[in-house]
């Protein structure tokens, strides 16, 4: 009997039309589910969408339409988008659907019955896009930690959850499972930010709002999200308090969920305890993958620089945009994505390196053999090279696979395919063609070089399935998995060959975006000036750098600008012999103090520009970390030691 494999994603909020940056966990989670079943794993794969909420109720007042018939077309367009992008779920589940929302109501009252949950009052700052509560002291500059938005002070009687009561026995699971937290740095900010201060019970339930999933004891009151949203996990397969499925016997616990860096706190604290309280058993993994951002900035559509799954496919196919996803995003940082990188990813990769290998060589074995290419009897060292280059990537790919470094994976799916490039070089399979005593060595060529496509083709597919389904067929190897990767068959029978990418000619694809987007923006009035520059962060060459003028400045003294809340005046010695003025934005991170002293990179050949009053001569260079809740913590770059006025190269 197949092991099992329980993956979820986190389920979409049912707000609006998700952007690209939304569709990574669906993406991530298929790849792994993908690749699960290819290994023989019992899989099954939930995804879906979260429907209830404030949020959701006052959008759908805004229209003039009913929550639920607001939520349904949502929830239909979430769903189409996951389905373009080929997502192999097997459960696409609606917190509105009957058999949810009755167990979340029987979860409730289970909670309540055992006194897990209680009755009392909540006064504190409320944000509604977060739909969370704060104490003034979580608060960043007054706005919401976690999204930076305004608060609103809210009181009201409410239900709550005794986190404080299970915060010893989390604490403890912490350190019996290691590898609870993917990557493994999370935890530390879960212990440091949460367990060690002290959990505060949790608000389970609202007054203020009624769209959401009443509570049937006290129905003036709805289950609050977390509650509601986290439970899909276990009500998607068949839980529920009064009687579960054998279907939730058979997958629970979750093997794997795979969510946003920014909610680990919610499914490494309050979904770990609600489990407890219910008596289940915990997941045994927590995936908190990072974003991928639009250009440098996090993708938000108040600040016009968001991109849709769905555009991009119809432009460039499903499998490209998946491609992307999969091998741009690290496994521990954050990943980018403008039209440009990923029109260059797209035409060095796919077009090039894969569609060129696979055509070339469908082709070459229809001419040279009319497409049947036998098993050689003899191979030369280069023959074996490969053979042993290929085998490793396979050991490389799985160990990539099996920790969820799909970027690594994707690194050593093109490092092979260049190799096989490389050896269609090495052995001129064009130049043993002219000679018919050559015929046995040019089988050979092909043979092996189709081998190792037919090891591509199954490396790949669960980043892009579909094309690697083409791949095979064009090669003669459909069908082929895991398990036939030892060795290879007696013959290839090769199909007709056909380009798999068509390459991009970027500066025409390019100039078209730009003019649909002054199209679109000329529709509402927006100057072109205006268009957001997403996305059109094209990439620079050498000579482009060698204009940036980059040199070590020790800071001798900084004091804060006047009426500026972030600014910093900091007095540089850039080497010159003459101080120069700099203005820098890190007065919420740094004191004067913290920098007197440190050497910093200047840019030294920036225009000057008047700042509050304050002549500015340049800028410092510094990194946004940022934090697991979404919030800068900005770092200077310190290059103490390097005498001022050395060239950064």
């Amino acid at each position: 009997m197949p092991e099992k494999f329980y993956i979820t994603t986190a389920i979409a909020y049912a707000s609006r039309k998700p952007h690209i940056g939304n569709t990574y966990d669906p993406v991530l989670a298929d790849s792994i589910a993908r690749y699960k079943r290819m290994r023989g794993f019992d899989v099954y794969y939930l995804t879906g969408t979260d429907e209830h909420g404030q949020k959701i109720e006052e959008a759908a007042r805004e229209k003039g339409v009913s929550p639920k018939d607001y939520v349904d077309a949502v929830a239909a367009e979430v769903k189409a988008v996951w389905d373009c992008l080929n997502i192999s779920y097997d459960r696409f589940i609606r917190t509105t659907d009957p058999d949810h929302e009755a167990a979340i109501k029987a979860i409730f009252k289970k909670l309540y019955d055992q006194d897990d949950i209680y009755k009392s009052a909540y006064e504190g700052k409320y944000c509604v896009p977060c739909e969370s509560f704060f104490t003034a002291s979580q608060l960043r500059d007054g706005k919401c930690p976690d999204c930076g938005r305004e608060v609103t002070d809210a009181k009201e009687e409410a239900y709550f959850l005794r986190l404080s009561k299970y915060q010893d026995r989390l604490a403890a699971y912490y350190e019996n499972t290691p590898d609870f937290f993917q990557p493994a740095s999370r935890k530390t900010e879960m212990v440091n930010n949460f367990l060690k201060p002290g959990l505060s019970d949790l608000c389970v339930s609202r007054t203020s709002f009624t769209w959401g999933i009443p509570v049937e004891f006290d129905p003036q009151h709805v289950v609050y999200v977390w509650l509601d949203a986290l439970s899909n996990y276990i009500t998607g397969i068949g839980y529920n308090p009064n009687g579960s499925s054998p279907q939730y016997e058979k997958y629970w616990p979750a093997d794997l969920h795979v969510i946003g860096k920014d909610i680990v706190r919610f499914h490494t604290v309050y979904w770990p305890i609600i489990l407890m309280a219910l008596g289940e058993e915990l997941p045994r993994q927590v995936l908190g993958h990072p974003w991928l951002l639009s250009g440098e900035e996090k993708m938000s559509k108040s600040r016009g620089n968001v991109l849709y799954a769905d555009e991009l496919a119809a432009r460039f196919g499903t499998d490209a945009v998946r491609y992307y996803l999969l091998s741009e995003i690290p496994f521990a940082s954050d990943g980018t994505i403008t039209y440009a990188s990923f029109i260059a990813k797209y035409n060095t990769d796919l077009a090039n390196t894969i569609g060129n290998l696979v055509n070339r060589s469908a082709a070459m074995a229809n001419k040279y053999f009319g497409g049947k290419v036998t098993r050689p009897e003899v191979s030369e060292d280069i023959d074996e090279e490969l053979e042993k280059a290929a085998a490793a990537a396979v050991r490389d790919y799985i160990t990539a696979m099996d920790a969820y470094h799909n970027a690594d994976a994707a690194d050593v799916i093109m490092d092979l395919a260049r190799r096989l490039n490389k050896y269609i070089d090495e052995t001129a399979p064009w130049t043993l063609a002219k000679d018919d005593a050559a015929k046995p060595r040019l089988n050979a060529v092909l043979y092996h070089l189709l081998n190792g496509i037919r090891v591509l083709a199954v490396l790949l597919t669960p980043f892009i399935p579909a094309s690697t389904a083409e791949m095979q067929k064009q090669t003669g190897t459909e069908g082929a998995g895991f398990e036939d990767l030892k060795d290879g068959p007696d013959a290839f029978q090769v199909g007709n060959a056909a380009p798999l990418f068509a390459r991009i000619d970027a500066e025409k694809v390019l100039e078209e975006i730009r003019n649909e987007a002054q199209r679109s923006c000329a529709k509402f009035g927006i100057r072109n000036d205006e268009v957001p520059a997403i996305t059109f962060l094209d990439q620079i060459n050498i000579e482009d750098f060698g204009k940036i003028d980059l040199r070590a400045a020790k800071i001798i003294a900084c004091e804060p600008v006047p009426r500026a809340k972030k600014l910093l005046k900091l007095t540089l010695d850039d080497g010159s012999g003459v101080p120069r003025t700099v203005c820098s934005g890190i007065a919420p991170w740094y004191t004067p103090e913290q920098l007197i002293g440190h050497t910093v990179i200047l840019v030294a050949n920036l225009k000057p520009a008047a700042l509050c009053g304050v002549e500015s001569q340049g800028m410092i260079l510094a990194a946004d970390a940022e934090k697991e809740d979404g919030g800068e913590d900005v770092k200077v770059i310190f290059v103490d030691g390097l005498k001022p006025g050395s060239k950064v190269r």
